[in-house]
């Protein structure tokens, strides 16, 4: 009388598939979080773009003039030109060991707020009046510095 055979998956099949499964997402978690990083890198940039295109606009109804205020609330009154001042959103830098806190914040002084980034601000009529710029000096994933952008 020939034996029954069972159907399934032996111990050592199962071991084997768990892992396939373990190396494969030991290869995908890091692309994963680099993919988070260059998303919140790319926020960022997207909206330095926003402003400084509101700057233009700005600059090109008030006939060359830059807004002098140095918190930019010019922009966002009556949300002509911005209805707000959008965050800077930069992701936490491995290398330097530094978490970026979101903040919508605007300064006149450039300087390396380590943990808060904000947007720096040119108001000054002389050398570069209309700059703006991510304030800090921390690098992106591709090794430039924010302040570079």
């Amino acid at each position: 009388m020939p034996f029954k055979q069972d159907k399934g998956f032996t111990l050592i099949e199962l071991m084997i598939v768990v892992a396939i499964i373990g190396i494969l997402a030991a290869i995908a978690i890091p692309q994963f979080a680099s993919l988070i990083a260059k998303s919140q890198e790319g926020a960022a940039k997207g909206s330095l773009g926003a402003i400084r295109s509101s700057l233009s606009i700005y600059y090109g109804d008030m006939e060359g003039v830059y807004p002098q205020d140095s918190t930019l609330a010019s922009l966002t009154t009556n949300s002509k030109y911005l209805a707000k001042i959008p965050n800077v959103s930069l992701p936490n830098n491995k290398t330097y060991n530094v978490g970026h806190a979101q903040t919508n914040a605007v300064t006149n002084t450039f300087a390396d707020y380590g943990s808060s980034s904000l947007w720096y601000y040119n108001n000054a009529t002389t050398g570069g009046w209309g700059t703006i710029l991510v304030n800090c000096t921390h690098s992106d994933v591709k090794s430039s510095s924010w302040s570079a952008y």
